[in-house]
């Protein structure tokens, strides 16, 4: 699955301790549960090794608004690991399409579309994790951790505070056993992210000196207008980006016919609020848009899921179009978590020049944590893997060679790492 326009996958290892369950509630939910059961999916081998559940939660019954998932459980004794919950190993791992109106989520209510924002993504990704854990009550005393990419940046720091703020209410329906948080090349603060964006591109040769001239002359990122010589500069660096993969520049640009929502010649952003966030969500993308069109687009694999059948998108751009960025910054909500005592990563690929490691580099530095070990690399299969950096209460890592998306092998040592909190490999 991709994580796409206002798509989210939370990647949480979560731990929610309900309250109380009437024998009632807990026999529908166990029933539900044996209703999303996936048995098999088209061209899934005969008997996979891992169990797996698909349907929808509803958040919001009045308005009929529904969230779809997808959840797999581990292979060793499941209620004794985490549960990850992926926002567009060896844990449980949970994904999440929303907010409702994309992919196989939906409402009933179409005001709804109009009034999406983070806050509102939030609140709805909340009352998904209290209702699907009344349905797989056997993971309520897990921990939990969240995590996601790209526009997650702001989706899972979020929703991470809601549950903090949730659990102090004794009288409330749940309690989350929330321990951190990770991130990977994530949007996070408007002003550093874009200073970040133009000198990537300047410093890996997208565009000239006298283009970062421009940008140094008429940007004052520090401010949430831009001046229209500033956009014009910036609109240039999206230009120079059309002939290769902005989400790996070094990466092979995918030449198969992509879906109008994924293109990056994207038409509508026509809002001036769309200026500094242009093209974020659609994430790191050769040609894995087009396959995954194809595949979640088959009758017989919606059916599989237990999905509503339709069409599904790789994003959607009612939502996209319709979205409301209110907030500029997360850092705040950085500082506030890691003074809780939770533990936080931010993970970020060196080859994406969309949400760049500049950006986040300037994010961190901004927290003004003091440093507990120095910048080194770590390792994997004896090769430099990246680098990190850990502060009291933070760490940041980077991803050699990786662009908005980590590869495989690297992502899950990173991913196991982190949710046994331990330090990544530093020999070979």
């Amino acid at each position: 699955m991709a994580m796409a326009a206002a798509r989210l996958f939370l990647c949480l290892v979560s731990s929610l301790a309900l309250v109380t369950f009437s024998s009632c509630s807990l026999s529908l939910a166990s029933d539900q549960r044996d209703t999303d059961r996936v048995t098999r999916l088209p061209g899934q081998t005969e008997s996979p090794s891992v169990s797996q559940f698909s349907g929808y939660v509803t958040v919001n019954e009045p308005n009929g608004r529904t969230l779809f998932y997808w959840f797999f459980e581990a292979q060793t004794p499941p209620e004794e690991k985490p549960l990850l919950l992926w926002f567009n190993g060896e844990a449980n791992l949970l994904f999440l399409e929303s907010p409702a109106g994309v992919g196989f989520s939906y409402t009933n209510t179409s005001s709804d579309i109009e009034r999406v924002n983070d806050e509102f993504v939030a609140e709805d990704a909340y009352s998904f994790l209290v209702h699907w854990l009344e349905r797989f009550s056997e993971y309520k005393d897990t921990e939990f951790y969240i995590s996601g990419e790209s526009y997650a940046g702001h989706y899972v720091p979020q929703l991470a505070e809601l549950v903090y703020e949730r659990n102090k209410d004794k009288r409330g329906k749940a309690y989350i056993n929330l321990k951190g948080f990770i991130v990977g090349n994530p949007v996070t603060n408007d002003s550093y992210d874009s200073k970040g964006r133009a000198e990537y591109a300047w410093s890996h040769a997208v565009v000239s000196d006298e283009v970062y001239s421009r940008i140094k002359k008429h940007c004052d990122f520090k401010i949430s207008n831009l001046s229209d010589d500033c956009n014009a500069a910036m609109d240039f660096i999206d230009s120079q980006y059309q002939e290769i993969d902005a989400y790996n520049i070094y990466a092979p640009k995918c030449l198969l016919n992509q879906s109008s929502a994924s293109s990056t010649n994207h038409g509508i952003f026509v809002n001036d609020q769309f200026k500094r966030r242009k093209h974020i969500f659609s994430g790191y993308d050769p040609c894995y848009s087009s396959h995954a069109e194809d595949y979640f687009n088959k009758q017989e694999v919606q059916k599989a899921f237990h999905a509503n059948v339709g069409k599904w998108h790789i994003c959607s751009d009612p939502v996209l179009n319709f979205y409301n960025f209110t907030v500029s910054s997360v850092l705040p909500i950085y500082s506030k978590l890691i003074k809780a005592g939770l533990r936080v990563w931010l993970y970020s690929g060196d080859a994406d020049g969309k949400v760049p490691v500049i950006g986040s580099r300037y994010c961190v530095e901004a927290l003004g944590l003091p440093i507990k070990t120095q910048w080194q690399p770590w390792y994997l299969d004896k090769q430099v893997a990246g680098r990190f950096v850990e502060s009291y209460g933070m760490s940041m890592v980077t991803v050699r060679g990786a662009g908005h998306k980590a590869p495989p092998a690297e992502a899950l040592l990173l991913i196991n790492t982190f949710l046994r909190g331990e330090q990544l490999p530093t020999h070979r």
